[in-house]
């Protein structure tokens, strides 16, 4: 029963379906760090072959904190509005514009180079690789912009 609770466990921290992570685990003969970075790195392959396709559909998130004083807008971008309408894409707008207002990058270079801010063993650029993985279209940041009063 340790392997379920174990597969639920990976689910829920990294989105990633129960056949992956169910694999991952196998793969990495149960250690649920390595198989954690074995789903990470099967997103960035993935990420990787997606890459050249083109990104004509997506959103702008916007994110206020301090009372309205500080602002982040996001333009993220993916392959069809299918996938712009879904929760996880929606979720991973919201999560780089907190980003943005929170690490004040400046350019989408910089935003994909930070450490993740809820999870500083991941990069920006590995969250999107994972998000790339489990939604299976390319998705790309396209603009980034900090504002403060």
């Amino acid at each position: 029963m340790k392997n379920l609770k174990d597969i639920t466990k990976l689910r829920e921290e990294t989105g990633a379906g129960v056949i992956d992570c169910k694999k991952a685990l196998e793969e990495c003969s149960g250690d649920y760090s390595k198989a954690k970075d074995w789903l990470r790195e099967k997103g960035a392959k993935v990420a990787l072959k997606k890459a050249d396709r083109k990104t004509n559909a997506g959103l702008v998130e916007a994110y206020t904190h301090m009372g309205g004083r500080v602002a982040a807008l996001v333009k993220l971008s993916c392959e069809t509005d299918f996938v712009a309408r879904n929760k996880e894409f929606k979720n991973l707008a919201h999560e780089l514009a907190m980003q943005v207002a929170a690490m004040k990058p400046k350019t989408v270079q910089a935003l994909l180079k930070q450490q993740y801010i809820r999870d500083p063993n991941m990069t920006v650029k590995q969250l999107i690789e994972e998000k790339i993985g489990k939604l299976n279209e390319n998705i790309k940041v396209e603009e980034t912009c900090f504002l403060e009063i």
